[in-house]
């Protein structure tokens, strides 16, 4: 029976990793490894290193290119379930290739954790999988890290934070009940929007990585440090992975 293993890997940063993560790493007999575009390289690079970092086998590891999602129109929740088919199908294509039997343990690296804003449990659910073949290993959250980074409590004192996205906080705006926000996946600097007086960001990129980067402090004076900061990393790395908090001034 075909056993796969969705691994949290945290940040990519090895000490990150649990004693389960690499339990399942190890004990896979296939790993499979998405490329993306050219520009993205260095992504594939940080988990090829990992493994290496584990001993795995260039034999026991499957390559792969990542399907492009189609970003036109306004369609967005048909445009990524169209990718989300394509890519389990690239999965299928893999698992064909090097299981044909269809057995074995397959373990597939998940940024940060499985079960928060990615995509993979859902992919998974299209290889037509019983729930008992399909175990997932959690990972530490980017969340975790820039508040580590930072030296910040992720929540003040009984009070409640919400986790978002640079799309929900462009369209709908900062929720008036909570005064810390957890912004992920904002590649449009949507915190420019934001116009609340006195709030304070937390921004951190490539957490974990030898290259990271971090910035604190009143989210008017920041804003177009940080836009500016992101740009020439992006530039420099041909990818670029942030996140960041904010606070309103009361809950400070």
């Amino acid at each position: 029976m075909l056993q796969l293993f969705l691994v949290g890997i945290g940040t990519g940063n090895p000490d990150h990793l649990t004693r389960e993560a690499e339990q399942a790493i190890r004990g896979a007999d296939l790993i499979l490894l998405p490329h993306k575009e050219d520009n993205k390289a260095e992504l594939a690079q940080v988990r090829l290193s990992l493994l290496q970092e584990l001993t795995v086998s260039e034999k026991r590891i499957a390559h792969f290119d990542m399907p492009l999602r189609r970003q036109q129109g306004d369609d967005y929740d048909l445009q990524v379930d169209e990718w989300h088919d394509a890519i389990a199908r690239r999965w299928q294509d893999c698992l064909q290739a090097h299981l044909p039997s269809g057995n074995g343990r397959v373990a597939l690296l998940v940024w940060g954790d499985p079960a928060l804003y990615d995509s993979t449990l859902r992919i998974a659910s299209r290889l037509g999988l019983n729930k008992e073949q399909v175990h997932v290993v959690p990972g530490i959250t980017s969340m975790q890290v820039l508040c580590s980074a930072h030296g910040i409590a992720l929540n003040e004192i009984g009070a409640p934070f919400q986790v978002t996205t640079g799309r929900q906080l462009r369209e709908n705006g900062w929720p008036q009940c909570v005064d810390t926000l957890i912004v992920m996946l904002d590649g449009q600097c949507s915190y420019e929007q934001v116009a609340e007086p006195g709030a304070v960001i937390y921004w951190g990129a490539y957490l974990g990585m030898p290259q990271q980067m971090l910035m604190h402090g009143p989210l008017a004076e920041l804003k177009a440090a940080i836009s500016e900061k992101r740009k020439q990393a992006r530039q420099q790395h041909g990818w670029i992975m942030d996140i960041y908090l904010l606070r309103r001034p009361s809950t400070h």
